[in-house]
């Protein structure tokens, strides 16, 4: 990306009115330094002085230097921007004896910039002029022009439409510790939502995994602690250090009264020490970088740990949750199951699928809500098309609680709250119409929380125009007819032409002189001017005391008048004075809507909760989901389970259909051991009943014909693996951490699916790996499991585990080839086809054939030195191998040419000049050609 000449242009006029000279400092019209220069070579600028001093305060930023139309960049982080931004890197004047590195980009389109530097890791100061520049001049032809940062943008506190995903939350984290405890807390600045949790140092990187935080802010302190292990490893991306004085809780206390505006903290909520640590450090560096213009920001909200299923992030990476493996959110199961039609519904949405909850009664309700809006289809589509003309009301309030809102986000209110109460209507008139039938409690408490918000709808309506400008300073965003003084200044501005040309007539009809004109011009501004000829009759009575003597040139004469003094006035300050009380009514507005804040972020909640329930109940009528049972059992039992994205995927494409498998853990079955070849279909079964579990417990509907789920408390998933290079992990050492973290962490309450445990070292050491994990889940978890493996031996552990069950997933076997029926059922597979499925793949001829011949010599091998043997046999016979291709290279005999014959044949026949019946006499003759060789 280069500039035009037009804007380097520009961009060297607002340097120069501080520089002083376009002609570098210090040098002669042909380049040279002079004595002087030579001599002051370390002299410093008054706008340098200021640029590095502010500068020097914001060390870890990139500095945005406000000059004219430009946000100018210098130093290293000119050279850091022009590369991230690929924009032009030029020079400008000299630092102690070097040049200046410099780049800018125009202030119109910074967003745009701002948001590929916050993407590739760069943190922003964004530094302002506070001052016109013609004031600065006043105090001296070199004064600087004021400038201050007033804004320091980080990934975790943007609040740019443009710059956050709208179907996900940016969530800005803290990690804290206080009487050796650990707390997280997390905030939206972008919604208001603040939560706070105690945090077990072994769940960290669950946590973070779950909440896909932009930002972690930490002291070096306690990233020393020896107890969060390797938990932030995976985050180090997202990591600023803050001093530790940040996290003081007794500070904290303070900070979060005063930000409140309460004197004790109970009434908002109960915390420990390193949760109160949290909270403060987060509204500290709030306050930090937003410059002291904190937002709007809900209580912190104390979750519990035990309140939500832990998943590490190894099971939501392996599950695809919410992003695939290769990073994309199509394909994965959020995307799968998003029907929502607003961000903040899509939003809760994936903080459900993120957090599902381990209270059945909680749960139950949810289900309640989805129930009723599957069985009433035409109540669904009213509510989804109202809910189809939201605008994001939680993200337009917090920018209008930052002072970084404008007239469309004022609109967003009104078109927002007019919505919800559309939807409360529909509700009154269904209960009205269905008097016996009562709505479910969620239901009653979201319309509840809706409010009614008619003196602000009709303020906004009264007072907003049709059509909306972005930005405040664009001006026209007030209705005419709402305020009578802006409405005279505009007609003043707009219509001044008009009202010139209305006293122009009034007085040539009060003088008599039909030639007198109103005219303008940059000396004398707007004047009346008349012939000399006619000149004594404004200058005699009674027409002086009205017209005033201003000019007299060779041919005319040129008068004011009172009158006409004051319209000019109005005129010439009518548009700056237009704009200026457009900007007070605009925050008269803003304070009318921040004094609901409350009222209209609960309606905002209300709005997302109907359209995550309508969404699910929608996908569930779509797709035929059920209602699952979920209650506080071990039980686990689905009939007909399928998997919602692999499901998905085969309509899309239109090849084939699912097919649906049952899965019973309950006691006495509660451990699976699967067998059977790859492509059958193992790690789709084992995924899909670990999705149907998270589902149930988010509160949806799931892809099965019933589903009986006792609340899950952990969820571990090990399906697949590759390497850590980043770490020195190869794969199989990923396998194993994975693998010890579940035999360490998982309960009874638990679900874990393992998939080819020890497929990565020698077979031996591979099998007793794997048989050694089977027993510990069995006699020391207990967990509900299902256990993928291609080691037939493990099927002996069914007659020494009493909770074990073995399964296989069926295949045919049809004239040599394999056909995956993608069936479970009870047994254990009689082989693992692994060659056949090799075959498939596209494995030359000769390397199945080979591969054949060791695996019957192995099989006829038997065990131990017996084996060995045979192993060295089979290298010795390594020659066979050419033996093989040799075979499978010759071409079929043919001692009586009838080959030959044939090809001839078929090079004489023409295909086009062939008739029907001519065709099938040529096959028959082809035919007996062949039976008669």
């Amino acid at each position: 990306m280069t500039e035009t000449a037009a804007a380097k242009h520009s961009r060297s006029n607002a340097a120069v009115a501080e520089y002083g000279s376009s002609v570098e400092p210090g040098r002669n019209a042909d380049g040279k330094a002079t004595k002087k220069t030579r001599a002051a070579a370390d002299v410093v600028t008054p706008m340098m002085a200021q640029y590095l001093d502010l500068k020097a305060k914001n060390q870890d930023y990139l500095l945005f230097y406000r000059m004219g139309d430009f946000y100018e960049l210098f130093f290293d982080d000119a050279v850091k921007a022009a590369e991230a931004l690929d924009i032009t890197l030029t020079k400008r004047g000299k630092h102690s004896g070097n040049d200046i590195p410099m780049c800018g980009v125009p202030v119109h389109a910074a967003e745009n910039y701002l948001s590929r530097l916050i993407r590739k890791g760069f943190k922003v100061a964004v530094c302002e002029q506070m001052e016109d520049p013609a004031e600065a001049k006043k105090r001296g032809a070199k004064s600087v022009v004021r400038r201050d940062v007033v804004r320091l943008v980080t990934p975790g506190t943007i609040t740019e439409e443009n710059l956050l995903n709208a179907r996900q939350n940016n969530f800005l984290a803290a990690l804290s510790r206080a009487q050796n405890d650990f707390a997280l807390a997390w905030l939206d600045i972008s919604t208001g939502d603040f939560f706070v949790t105690a945090l077990d140092p072994a769940n960290l990187d669950a946590e973070l995994s779950r909440l896909q935080a932009g930002e972690l802010i930490l002291s070096a302190q306690v990233v020393e602690d020896e107890r969060l292990g390797d938990g932030l490893e995976d985050w180090r991306h997202i990591l600023s250090y803050v001093e530790n004085s940040t996290f003081d809780s007794t500070a904290a206390e303070t900070t979060l009264k005063a930000s409140y505006g309460v004197s004790v903290l109970e009434g908002i909520g109960s915390y420990t020490r390193a949760q109160l640590s949290a909270c403060g450090a987060l509204v500290v560096y709030l306050q930090e970088t937003q410059k002291g213009q904190l937002p709007k920001l809900a209580h912190p909200l104390s979750v519990g740990e035990e309140s939500t299923v832990m998943i590490d992030g190894a099971t939501r990476r392996n599950l695809e949750l919410t992003h695939t493996l290769a990073g994309s959110r199509k394909g994965s199961l959020l995307h799968c199951l998003d029907r929502t039609v607003t961000g903040a519904g899509a939003r809760l949405l994936n903080s459900r699928l993120n957090a599902p909850l381990m209270d059945p009664g909680t749960i139950g309700r949810r289900l309640d809500l989805v129930a009723y809006f599957q069985e009433h289809e035409g109540l669904r589509h009213k509510i989804r098309d109202l809910l189809k003309r939201c605008p994001d009301l939680e993200r337009a309030m917090s920018r209008l609680s930052l002072g970084r809102g404008g007239p469309r986000d004022l609109a967003a209110v009104r078109d927002g709250l007019i919505q919800a109460g559309g939807i409360k209507n529909i509700f009154q008139s269904k209960q009205t119409a269905d008097t016996l039938e009562s709505l479910p409690a969620d239901i009653d408490q979201i319309l509840e929380n809706m409010g009614r918000h008619q003196d602000v709808i009709a303020l906004l309506q009264r007072a907003l125009a049709e059509e909306l400008p972005t930005i405040i300073r664009d001006g026209n965003f007030i209705a005419k007819g709402y305020h009578g003084a802006l409405d005279e200044f505009r007609m003043l501005s707009s219509e001044s032409k008009r009202l010139i040309l209305g006293l122009e007539s009034q007085y040539r009809e009060q003088s008599g002189v039909s030639g007198l004109k109103i005219k303008y011009n940059n000396v004398l501004g707007y004047f009346i001017e008349v012939t000399a000829l006619h000149a004594d009759k404004l200058m005699g009575p009674p027409l002086n005391e009205d017209f005033i003597h201003r000019q007299t040139l060779a041919n005319v004469v040129r008068f004011n008048s009172s009158e006409l003094a004051k319209l000019a006035g109005k005129i010439g300050q009518a548009a700056d004075r237009a704009l200026a009380l457009e900007h007070e009514i605009y925050e008269e507005l803003v304070g009318a809507v921040l004094m609901q804040w409350q009222q209209i972020s609960r309606a905002a909640q209300a709005l997302a909760q109907l359209d995550v329930a309508t969404a699910l109940a929608e996908l569930a009528a779509e797709k035929n989901y059920c209602r699952p049972k979920v209650d506080a059992s071990l039980a686990f039992a689905v009939e007909h389970g399928r998997h919602p994205v692999v499901e998905a995927a085969l309509l899309a494409a239109n090849t084939d259909h699912f097919v649906a498998n049952d899965c019973n853990l309950d006691p006495g079955n509660r451990l699976w051991l699967i067998t059977g070849p790859n492509m059958a279909g193992k790690s789709t079964f084992l995924r899909q009943n670990a999705v149907i579990a998270l589902m149930a417990q988010m509160g949806s509907f799931v892809p099965a014909r019933s589903a009986h789920i006792g609340v899950v408390d952990r969820l571990f998933s090990r399906v697949g693996a590759s390497d850590d290079l980043a770490r020195g992990r190869s794969t199989f050492m990923v396998e194993m951490v994975e693998t010890a973290a579940i035999l360490n962490q998982s309960s009874e309450r638990s679900l874990v699916i393992l998939d080819e445990i020890g497929r990565g070292t020698a077979t031996y050491d591979g099998l007793s790996i794997a048989w050694a994990a089977v027993e510990h889940i069995h006699e020391v978890n207990q967990c509900r499991a299902l256990f993928a493996t291609h080691y037939h031996e493990m099927t002996a552990l069914a007659a020494k585990l009493s909770d074990l069950a073995l399964h296989y997933m069926k295949v045919k076997d049809w004239e040599g080839e394999v056909i995956f029926l993608h069936e479970v059922a009870a047994g254990s597979a009689d082989r693992s086809y692994g060659i056949q499925v090799a075959k498939l793949a596209g494995l030359p001829k000769v390397v199945v054939e080979r591969a054949q011949q060791v695996l019957h010599s192995l099989e006829q091998g038997g065990q131990g030195a017996a084996k060995g043997q045979k192993m060295e046999e089979l290298a010795d016979d390594l020659p066979l191998f050419s033996a093989i291709q040799m075979q499978v290279n010759k071409p079929p005999a043919d001692d009586n040419g009838t080959a030959a014959r044939l090809e001839r044949e078929l090079a004489e026949i023409n295909p086009d000049d062939l008739s029907p019946r001519a065709a099938m006499d040529m096959l028959y003759h082809l035919k007996k050609i062949q039976q008669d060789g």
